[in-house]
């Protein structure tokens, strides 16, 4: 069974061809400025050569018959016809508390992924746009499925995901946690579970999805019990250029001093802040440790708070958890930068982890495995995520019973 997986955003799509059967990655590529006159697409070939073309892509319906010819190409292609793609598994951001699961998607399931757009505003409507594409190219009869990167997370207790606000918001509104990468965590969490030869039922595991998005989740006997990341992405800890959790008050105090809109205020929190607003350099933590390596004290000062608030949030997950089995780097950051990890854990000596820093340098780059020293009283593990994998299983395992 052959699954094509789709990522789609407001101006890009993530795909990869996927052979359900032996979990092969047949094809992967990604559509980039959807809706621009830069518009191109990126892949691989089944050889590994890298191709890149320009082609117009308006909107996500001619995106697709980018990735369709990509697919099919006489040359480069992964498969000769359409109809060897038996399925297709769509990432969608946000599935509120309705969706606990993956489901087959229908007009209902739709519309419902409509009505949460506004808790997903530059997420779902470019989820749905890629489900709407995905039927007008490849055809009404070939089965669509919806993962949900917030249903990992609904196994939250209340006094996890309710703020302290007035309850009539979270009545009318729904305006609660919901926590987002649940496809990523739920990877890892199986994985860990795997490498540690134990139930995942018998753990409690903290999982770190670092990049330029990132969140932390507390996962206890195979359930989500809290997460970093809020009604928003942007609650929790730094990233590449959100602010994470703050005192709500510096959010009306600058509003106030500077005219801002709500809008204005949004952009400043989600776009110009995290490791960009602090070092000044750049959302990308390669410049930000280049400059770091200059000696420019911004982009130290900006490592510093982000390895600070990310063990801080692991040290509560600790004591949320009552203990806690293992630790899991993962995503870009964590799978690739070296002393993010090895500080984070220099402040985690105080639960008993001591690192094999030896094996830590040298782990990037594709590297994974243990990262905590023999005698660690937590296991700490270094674990490439592969969200593309899950989305893929949970396709199959719905259309299998059709």
């Amino acid at each position: 069974m052959k699954i094509l997986v789709i990522n789609a955003g407001s101006s890009s799509l993530k795909y990869q061809l996927i052979d359900a059967n032996d979990e092969k990655v047949l094809a992967k590529g990604n559509c980039e400025r959807i809706g621009t006159d830069g518009a191109f697409i990126g892949f691989k070939t089944p050889s590994g050569e890298k191709i890149e073309r320009k082609t117009q892509m308006l909107n996500h319906t001619q995106a697709f018959e980018a990735v369709k010819n990509a697919l099919i190409d006489p040359e480069y292609g992964a498969i000769k016809d359409l109809s060897e793609v038996s399925a297709i598994g769509h990432r969608v951001v946000q599935g509120g508390a309705y969706f606990d699961k993956s489901v087959l998607i229908n007009n209902e399931v739709i519309k419902k992924i409509g009505e949460f757009s506004p808790l997903a505003p530059l997420h779902n409507p470019a989820n749905l746009q890629g489900i709407e594409a995905c039927a007008k190219v490849f055809g009404a009869k070939v089965p669509q499925v919806a993962v949900f990167d917030t249903a990992f997370h609904q196994t939250m207790p209340e006094k996890a995901f309710m703020y302290a606000i007035p309850y009539k918001y979270y009545e009318k509104f729904g305006v609660r946690k919901y926590g987002f990468h649940g496809t990523s965590h739920r990877y890892v969490t199986d994985k860990m579970a795997e490498i540690m030869g134990r139930k995942k039922e018998d753990l409690k595991l903290i999982t770190c999805h670092i990049g330029n998005g990132s969140s932390i989740t507390a996962v206890k006997n195979g359930k989500v019990i809290d997460t970093t990341m809020g009604l928003t992405p942007l609650g929790g800890f730094m990233m590449g250029t959100r602010s994470g959790s703050l005192d709500p008050s510096v959010i009306t105090f600058i509003a106030e001093k500077e005219h801002l809109t709500a809008d204005e205020m949004s952009k400043i929190l989600n776009k110009e802040s995290g490791l960009l607003g602090i070092s000044g350099i750049s959302s990308d933590d390669r410049d930000v440790s280049e400059a770091e390596a200059k000696g420019n004290m911004r982009a130290h000062l900006a490592h510093e708070m982000l390895y600070y608030q990310i063990a801080k949030y692991i040290g509560s997950y600790y004591v949320a958890l009552g203990g806690c089995d293992g630790i899991v780097f993962t995503a870009g950051l964590g799978e690739n930068q070296p002393q993010l990890r090895e500080r984070v854990c220099d402040y985690l000596e105080c639960l008993g982890v001591k690192m094999d820093k030896e094996f830590n340098a040298k782990a990037l780059h594709g590297v994974t495995g243990t990262l905590s020293a023999p005698d660690s009283k937590i296991r700490v593990e270094l674990i490439a995520t592969d969200e593309e994998m899950v989305i893929a299983r949970d396709t199959k395992a719905i259309v299998e019973n059709l």
